[in-house]
Protein backbone atom coordinates (compact mmCIF):
# COMPACT_ATOMS: atom_id res chain seq x y z
CA UNK A 1 0.00 0.00 0.00
CA UNK A 2 3.07 2.27 0.08
CA UNK A 3 2.70 3.58 -3.47
CA UNK A 4 -1.06 4.00 -3.07
CA UNK A 5 -0.40 6.21 -0.05
CA UNK A 6 2.17 8.22 -2.00
CA UNK A 7 -0.28 8.82 -4.86
CA UNK A 8 -3.06 9.83 -2.46
CA UNK A 9 -0.81 12.27 -0.60
CA UNK A 10 0.45 13.72 -3.89
CA UNK A 11 -3.09 14.09 -5.20
CA UNK A 12 -4.12 15.97 -2.07
CA UNK A 13 -1.10 18.25 -2.45
CA UNK A 14 -2.34 18.89 -5.98
CA UNK A 15 -5.44 20.51 -4.50
CA UNK A 16 -3.24 23.24 -3.03
CA UNK A 17 -1.43 23.67 -6.34
CA UNK A 18 -4.80 24.00 -8.07
CA UNK A 19 -5.71 26.81 -5.67
CA UNK A 20 -2.39 28.45 -6.51
CA UNK A 21 -3.28 28.21 -10.19
CA UNK A 22 -6.87 29.50 -10.17
CA UNK A 23 -5.90 33.16 -9.87
CA UNK A 24 -3.26 32.86 -12.58
CA UNK A 25 -5.70 31.06 -14.87
CA UNK A 26 -8.32 33.78 -14.38
CA UNK A 27 -5.97 36.68 -15.07
CA UNK A 28 -4.57 35.08 -18.20
CA UNK A 29 -7.84 33.57 -19.42
CA UNK A 30 -9.83 36.81 -19.21
CA UNK A 31 -7.25 39.60 -19.64
CA UNK A 32 -4.44 37.66 -21.38
CA UNK A 33 -2.28 38.99 -18.55
CA UNK A 34 0.66 36.92 -17.33
CA UNK A 35 0.95 38.03 -13.72
CA UNK A 36 4.60 37.61 -12.72
CA UNK A 37 3.73 38.84 -9.21
CA UNK A 38 1.14 36.09 -8.65
CA UNK A 39 3.37 34.04 -6.36
CA UNK A 40 4.30 37.13 -4.37
CA UNK A 41 0.63 37.94 -3.86
CA UNK A 42 0.22 34.43 -2.43
CA UNK A 43 2.99 35.17 0.07
CA UNK A 44 1.63 38.66 0.74
CA UNK A 45 -1.70 37.08 1.65
CA UNK A 46 0.07 34.84 4.14
CA UNK A 47 1.76 37.82 5.81
CA UNK A 48 -1.52 39.75 5.93
CA UNK A 49 -3.16 36.74 7.57
CA UNK A 50 -0.31 36.61 10.09
CA UNK A 51 -0.85 40.29 10.98
CA UNK A 52 -4.64 39.91 11.22
CA UNK A 53 -4.38 36.72 13.24
CA UNK A 54 -1.95 38.25 15.74
CA UNK A 55 -3.69 41.62 15.89
CA UNK A 56 -7.22 40.29 16.43
CA UNK A 57 -6.26 37.20 18.37
CA UNK A 58 -8.02 34.84 15.97
CA UNK A 59 -6.95 31.67 14.18
CA UNK A 60 -5.35 31.73 10.74
CA UNK A 61 -8.44 30.18 9.19
CA UNK A 62 -10.70 32.82 10.78
CA UNK A 63 -8.42 35.54 9.39
CA UNK A 64 -9.67 34.59 5.91
CA UNK A 65 -12.78 36.65 6.68
CA UNK A 66 -10.54 39.73 6.58
CA UNK A 67 -7.80 38.66 4.17
CA UNK A 68 -10.05 37.60 1.27
CA UNK A 69 -12.02 40.90 1.05
CA UNK A 70 -8.80 42.89 1.50
CA UNK A 71 -7.05 41.07 -1.33
CA UNK A 72 -10.15 41.34 -3.54
CA UNK A 73 -10.10 45.11 -3.05
CA UNK A 74 -6.36 45.25 -3.74
CA UNK A 75 -6.81 43.24 -6.94
CA UNK A 76 -9.66 45.44 -8.15
CA UNK A 77 -7.77 48.67 -7.49
CA UNK A 78 -4.53 47.35 -8.95
CA UNK A 79 -6.20 46.26 -12.18
CA UNK A 80 -8.36 49.38 -12.50
CA UNK A 81 -5.60 51.82 -11.64
CA UNK A 82 -2.48 50.28 -13.19
CA UNK A 83 -2.78 47.00 -15.05
CA UNK A 84 -5.62 48.04 -17.37
CA UNK A 85 -3.28 50.70 -18.73
CA UNK A 86 -0.77 48.04 -19.79
CA UNK A 87 -3.15 45.76 -21.68
CA UNK A 88 -2.98 45.57 -25.46
CA UNK A 89 -1.58 43.51 -28.29
CA UNK A 90 1.91 43.63 -26.77
CA UNK A 91 2.34 41.28 -23.78
CA UNK A 92 5.61 42.93 -22.69
CA UNK A 93 4.19 45.93 -20.73
CA UNK A 94 2.13 43.84 -18.27
CA UNK A 95 5.05 41.45 -17.87
CA UNK A 96 7.37 44.32 -16.96
CA UNK A 97 4.85 45.99 -14.65
CA UNK A 98 3.99 42.81 -12.75
CA UNK A 99 7.69 41.97 -12.51
CA UNK A 100 8.22 45.37 -10.92
CA UNK A 101 5.32 44.75 -8.53
CA UNK A 102 6.92 41.40 -7.62
CA UNK A 103 10.21 43.09 -6.75
CA UNK A 104 8.42 45.76 -4.70
CA UNK A 105 6.39 43.20 -2.71
CA UNK A 106 9.42 41.06 -1.93
CA UNK A 107 11.48 44.02 -0.77
CA UNK A 108 8.66 45.52 1.30
CA UNK A 109 8.09 42.19 3.05
CA UNK A 110 11.81 41.76 3.58
CA UNK A 111 12.06 45.26 5.04
CA UNK A 112 9.02 44.80 7.26
CA UNK A 113 9.47 41.23 8.47
CA UNK A 114 13.08 40.33 7.76
CA UNK A 115 14.21 37.08 6.19
CA UNK A 116 12.95 34.92 9.06
CA UNK A 117 10.87 31.86 8.21
CA UNK A 118 7.23 32.20 9.31
CA UNK A 119 4.38 29.75 9.86
CA UNK A 120 0.64 30.12 10.48
CA UNK A 121 -1.16 27.83 12.88
CA UNK A 122 -4.70 26.50 12.69
CA UNK A 123 -4.83 24.36 15.81
CA UNK A 124 -5.47 20.65 16.09
CA UNK A 125 -6.70 20.32 12.50
CA UNK A 126 -3.08 20.52 11.34
CA UNK A 127 -2.21 17.15 12.88
CA UNK A 128 -5.54 15.30 12.81
CA UNK A 129 -5.93 12.42 10.35
CA UNK A 130 -8.45 9.87 9.17
CA UNK A 131 -7.66 6.23 8.47
CA UNK A 132 -8.72 4.86 5.08
CA UNK A 133 -9.17 1.17 4.25
CA UNK A 134 -5.77 -0.49 4.14
CA UNK A 135 -4.47 1.54 7.05
CA UNK A 136 -3.64 4.64 4.98
CA UNK A 137 -3.61 7.76 7.15
CA UNK A 138 -4.81 10.93 5.42
CA UNK A 139 -4.38 14.31 7.08
CA UNK A 140 -7.60 16.19 7.73
CA UNK A 141 -6.08 19.52 6.68
CA UNK A 142 -4.77 18.34 3.26
CA UNK A 143 -8.16 16.68 2.68
CA UNK A 144 -9.92 19.95 3.58
CA UNK A 145 -7.70 21.87 1.16
CA UNK A 146 -8.50 19.44 -1.65
CA UNK A 147 -12.25 19.66 -0.97
CA UNK A 148 -12.02 23.46 -0.97
CA UNK A 149 -10.22 23.34 -4.33
CA UNK A 150 -13.01 21.20 -5.80
CA UNK A 151 -15.72 23.48 -4.35
CA UNK A 152 -13.98 26.63 -5.61
CA UNK A 153 -13.56 25.26 -9.12
CA UNK A 154 -17.16 24.02 -9.22
CA UNK A 155 -18.30 27.47 -8.06
CA UNK A 156 -16.25 29.20 -10.75
CA UNK A 157 -17.59 26.83 -13.37
CA UNK A 158 -21.13 27.71 -12.31
CA UNK A 159 -20.46 31.46 -12.32
CA UNK A 160 -18.79 31.40 -15.74
CA UNK A 161 -21.43 29.35 -17.54
CA UNK A 162 -24.66 30.00 -15.60
CA UNK A 163 -24.63 33.69 -14.63
CA UNK A 164 -24.67 37.10 -16.30
CA UNK A 165 -21.33 37.99 -14.74
CA UNK A 166 -19.83 34.86 -16.24
CA UNK A 167 -21.16 35.79 -19.67
CA UNK A 168 -19.59 39.23 -19.28
CA UNK A 169 -16.27 37.62 -18.31
CA UNK A 170 -16.36 35.37 -21.37
CA UNK A 171 -17.42 38.17 -23.69
CA UNK A 172 -14.64 40.47 -22.46
CA UNK A 173 -12.19 37.61 -22.92
CA UNK A 174 -13.27 36.52 -26.40
CA UNK A 175 -13.97 39.90 -28.04
CA UNK A 176 -13.60 42.92 -25.75
CA UNK A 177 -14.40 45.49 -28.45
CA UNK A 178 -17.69 43.85 -29.40
CA UNK A 179 -18.50 43.33 -25.73
CA UNK A 180 -18.14 47.07 -25.15
CA UNK A 181 -20.54 47.77 -28.02
CA UNK A 182 -23.05 45.56 -26.19
CA UNK A 183 -22.72 47.61 -23.00
CA UNK A 184 -19.99 45.68 -21.17
CA UNK A 185 -17.48 47.92 -19.40
CA UNK A 186 -14.36 45.87 -19.98
CA UNK A 187 -12.27 47.96 -17.56
CA UNK A 188 -14.71 47.18 -14.74
CA UNK A 189 -15.00 43.52 -15.79
CA UNK A 190 -11.23 43.14 -15.91
CA UNK A 191 -10.93 44.71 -12.46
CA UNK A 192 -13.62 42.37 -11.09
CA UNK A 193 -11.79 39.41 -12.62
CA UNK A 194 -8.53 40.44 -10.96
CA UNK A 195 -10.38 40.94 -7.68
CA UNK A 196 -11.81 37.43 -7.88
CA UNK A 197 -8.39 36.07 -8.83
CA UNK A 198 -6.84 37.79 -5.81
CA UNK A 199 -9.55 36.40 -3.53
CA UNK A 200 -8.60 32.87 -4.56
CA UNK A 201 -4.95 33.84 -4.23
CA UNK A 202 -5.66 34.93 -0.64
CA UNK A 203 -7.31 31.60 0.14
CA UNK A 204 -4.38 29.71 -1.38
CA UNK A 205 -1.85 31.87 0.47
CA UNK A 206 -3.35 31.29 3.91
CA UNK A 207 -3.78 27.54 3.38
CA UNK A 208 -0.22 27.31 2.05
CA UNK A 209 1.13 29.17 5.10
CA UNK A 210 -0.69 26.75 7.42
CA UNK A 211 0.66 23.73 5.59
CA UNK A 212 4.29 24.81 5.40
CA UNK A 213 6.69 27.64 6.20
CA UNK A 214 7.03 30.83 4.17
CA UNK A 215 9.28 33.86 3.86
CA UNK A 216 9.40 37.01 1.68
CA UNK A 217 11.25 35.19 -1.13
CA UNK A 218 8.83 32.24 -1.32
CA UNK A 219 6.76 33.75 -4.13
CA UNK A 220 8.61 32.79 -7.33
CA UNK A 221 8.46 29.03 -6.72
CA UNK A 222 4.67 29.31 -6.05
CA UNK A 223 4.36 31.12 -9.37
CA UNK A 224 6.15 28.25 -11.10
CA UNK A 225 3.84 25.65 -9.50
CA UNK A 226 0.78 27.66 -10.51
CA UNK A 227 2.06 28.14 -14.05
CA UNK A 228 2.83 24.45 -14.46
CA UNK A 229 -0.59 23.39 -13.14
CA UNK A 230 -2.34 25.76 -15.56
CA UNK A 231 -0.30 24.62 -18.57
CA UNK A 232 -0.65 20.91 -17.76
CA UNK A 233 -4.41 21.22 -17.38
CA UNK A 234 -4.88 23.39 -20.45
CA UNK A 235 -5.52 27.13 -20.68
CA UNK A 236 -9.13 28.06 -19.99
CA UNK A 237 -10.11 24.82 -18.25
CA UNK A 238 -10.85 25.12 -14.53
CA UNK A 239 -11.19 21.37 -14.02
CA UNK A 240 -8.04 20.93 -16.09
CA UNK A 241 -6.28 23.18 -13.57
CA UNK A 242 -7.27 20.76 -10.80
CA UNK A 243 -6.01 17.80 -12.82
CA UNK A 244 -2.80 19.69 -13.59
CA UNK A 245 -2.24 20.40 -9.91
CA UNK A 246 -2.83 16.75 -9.03
CA UNK A 247 -0.41 15.54 -11.68
CA UNK A 248 2.21 17.96 -10.40
CA UNK A 249 1.62 16.92 -6.77
CA UNK A 250 1.70 13.19 -7.55
CA UNK A 251 4.89 13.58 -9.58
CA UNK A 252 6.54 15.43 -6.70
CA UNK A 253 5.38 12.81 -4.19
CA UNK A 254 6.78 9.98 -6.32
CA UNK A 255 10.05 11.89 -6.80
CA UNK A 256 10.36 12.45 -3.05
CA UNK A 257 9.74 8.75 -2.40
CA UNK A 258 12.58 7.84 -4.76
CA UNK A 259 14.96 10.47 -3.36
CA UNK A 260 14.42 13.71 -1.41
CA UNK A 261 16.47 15.56 -4.02
CA UNK A 262 14.07 14.44 -6.77
CA UNK A 263 10.89 15.99 -5.37
CA UNK A 264 10.89 19.32 -7.21
CA UNK A 265 12.66 17.97 -10.29
CA UNK A 266 10.05 15.22 -10.75
CA UNK A 267 7.29 17.84 -10.98
CA UNK A 268 9.20 19.79 -13.61
CA UNK A 269 9.82 16.59 -15.59
CA UNK A 270 6.08 15.78 -15.53
CA UNK A 271 5.40 19.30 -16.81
CA UNK A 272 7.88 18.90 -19.67
CA UNK A 273 6.47 15.48 -20.61
CA UNK A 274 2.96 16.91 -20.91
CA UNK A 275 4.27 19.79 -23.02
CA UNK A 276 6.00 17.36 -25.37
CA UNK A 277 3.02 15.00 -25.67
CA UNK A 278 0.28 17.64 -25.76
CA UNK A 279 1.59 21.23 -25.99
CA UNK A 280 -1.90 22.74 -25.55
CA UNK A 281 -2.41 20.95 -22.24
CA UNK A 282 -4.68 18.04 -21.37
CA UNK A 283 -8.01 19.92 -21.44
CA UNK A 284 -7.65 23.15 -23.43
CA UNK A 285 -10.78 25.26 -23.75
CA UNK A 286 -12.49 25.18 -27.09
CA UNK A 287 -14.69 28.00 -28.31
CA UNK A 288 -18.43 27.34 -28.35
Amino acid sequence: MGWVNIIIQGGLLGGLYALFAIGLALSFGIMRLVNIAHGDFIVLSAFVAMIVSAGLGISAIASLAVVIPAMFALGYLLQRGILNLTLGSDILPPLLVTFGISVIIQNLLLEGFGADIQRLHAGAIETESVILPGGIAVGVFPLLVFVLAVVCIAGLQFVFYRTGLGRAFRAASDDPDTAELMGVDKRHIYALAMGVAMAFTALAGVLFAIRTTFEPSSGPIRLIYAFEAVIIGGLGSFWGTLVGGMILGIAQAIGAALSPTWQILAGHIAFLVVLIVKPSGLFPRTRD
